[in-house]
């Protein structure tokens, strides 16, 4: 359920906030003596709906295991401050991206729409001759929709959607970028880093010392403390999980004899700095009007020692542990936490959601296929935000509908499971429920029609992987490697 303000509100408003209060008051009784009642009445109204605005901010981490946080039932990685968001928010447990690996995972969450509607399906940003493409130059972004309503904005962390001028973040909706354009980079400086790979500012290249993880969360801090007086959108986009596997010494030496003792020493430093940014925001008075969302941008990988829980398959694969993923969504002072919501939901709704909870306006011509999640967490709206999902990554496809999953293997055939029953998607129904089979069937060509070409392929050896990791999973059988260098490895021998 909803919550409404009360007046135990007012002990947590810090000094800054009572000082600005009272120079509104002020103001205000100064302007009705000066230019009347009226002209009073509607500069009421514009302070009111500026300071109700809530914050916004979007904490996405890169190739997390479904169960590797204690919110989703980690027994040995340790995320206490994560979890402690996990309590005052809610808990998706049918959340998915709409892609399994990094680049078009992002394109989709921060467009609010399927990649494949502008040919971003690939990962990476260009290939080959394609050259860097990125997004389409004709896309909106969050930040673009958030700044043209008044909002700051930032970008921190991984961008990995494009490098040429025109996808750079501060050309895509964003008044500061703080973080590196490429989809991975060392935790620790380097020595003369490419354009790319380069932490940097607004395009400036920022040196610094010490862990990476830190250095971008030390940035959200001072991010919010400068615009604590202001509403603003922060697209928080940490590297971590993703490899390289490296940790502070202090930390190593913490998990020094645990099994996953790199995943465990970097996971510990992510949560470290989102309880950072959580206890600056509540420190402040305005983390009960931040909306605040967590979730990983793809299952975990096969090389971070990532784990998947019962889910089956791992980044790069249309296997649910390749898209469904951990997603928090809290907001204190509206929607009620400690909460578990169990309806199919798509990182895609992250964009109808805050457009909504800001009340911003859709433009008619703008689409998004992602759904307004708050009349669902406030008990308004009955069931599943979504009925149907679908995923395209050049050979591979799959399509939702219901609690039944088709995966699409091209030139090889197709499965089906029943997840209600079949979380692990084991038994293959396509022969026994041909009807339901032919349902799903036809509901991907549909959307596929709906969809363009890719711009873009990847690398051929990599897609073979890919395609092989596939035709083992869906027979049920191990994957014989996992990577380009195992296969060459394999066929050595």
């Amino acid at each position: 359920m909803l919550k409404l303000q009360n007046p135990q509100h007012l002990t947590n408003i810090s000094p800054t906030l009572i000082m600005i209060k009272f120079y509104v008051l002020f103001s205000l009784v100064v302007t009705l003596c000066s230019c009347g009642k009226n002209k009073s009445n509607e500069n009421l109204a514009a302070i009111t709906i500026q300071a109700n605005k809530p914050n916004i901010i979007v904490v996405i981490v890169d190739d997390a295991g479904y169960v590797d946080f204690g919110f989703m039932g980690s027994e040995d990685l340790e995320t206490p401050h994560i979890d402690n968001l996990a309590k005052d928010g809610v808990i998706f447990t049918d959340a998915h991206v709409s892609a399994t690996v990094c680049a078009p995972s992002r394109a989709g969450l921060i467009t609010g729409k399927y990649q494949q509607r502008f040919g971003f399906e690939a990962n990476g940003t260009g290939y080959g001759s394609s050259g860097d493409i990125g997004l389409s130059d004709d896309v909106l972004t969050m930040a673009d929709v958030f700044k043209k309503n008044d909002y700051k904005t930032i970008a921190i962390g991984k961008w990995h959607l494009g490098a040429t001028p025109s996808d750079h973040p501060n050309q895509r909706g964003f008044d500061e970028f703080y973080g590196f354009l490429a989809g991975s980079r060392s935790y620790f400086p380097i020595h003369n880093p490419s354009k790319n790979h380069m932490l940097q500012q607004n395009g400036k290249q920022v040196k610094f010392d010490g862990y990476l993880t830190d250095v971008l969360g030390n940035r959200s801090v001072r991010f919010v403390e400068e615009n604590k007086d202001r509403p603003f959108f922060m697209y928080l986009a940490y590297n971590a999980v993703h490899t390289p596997m490296e940790a502070k010494e202090s930390d190593l030496i913490k998990y020094k004899n645990h099994p996953r003792q790199d995943l465990a020493a970097m996971t510990w430093s992510l949560d470290e700095n989102i309880g950072k940014l959580r206890n600056k925001l509540k420190e402040l008075g305005i983390l009960e009007n931040t909306l605040i969302y967590f979730i990983s941008d793809n299952g975990g990988a096969h090389n971070n020692s990532s784990k998947m829980g019962p889910l089956k398959g791992w980044k790069g694969n249309k296997f649910e542990g390749g898209h469904r993923v951990p997603f928090i969504v809290s907001w204190p002072s509206k929607i009620t936490g400690n909460q578990i919501f169990n309806g199919l939901s798509s990182s895609l709704d992250i964009f109808s959601t805050s457009v909504a909870a800001a009340g911003i306006e859709k433009e008619k011509d703008l689409i998004l296929d992602g759904t307004n999640l708050l009349p669902y967490l406030s008990g308004e709206k009955q069931g599943d935000p979504h009925h149907k999902l679908f995923w395209r990554k050049l050979d591979e496809a799959a399509a939702r509908v219901g609690s039944h999953k088709l995966i699409r293997l091209k030139n090889y055939g197709s499965t089906m499971y029943n997840l209600s029953n079949d979380l692990g998607e084991v038994n293959n129904l396509s022969e026994k429920d041909t009807i339901t089979f032919n349902l799903l069937t036809q509901n991907l060509s549909i959307w596929e029609s709906n969809m363009t070409t890719p711009l873009w392929d990847e690398e051929k050896s990599w897609m073979d992987v890919t395609y092989h990791i596939h035709e083992q999973l869906m027979a049920n059988k191990p994957a014989l490697y996992k990577e380009p260098s195992s296969k060459e490895g394999l066929l050595s021998h």
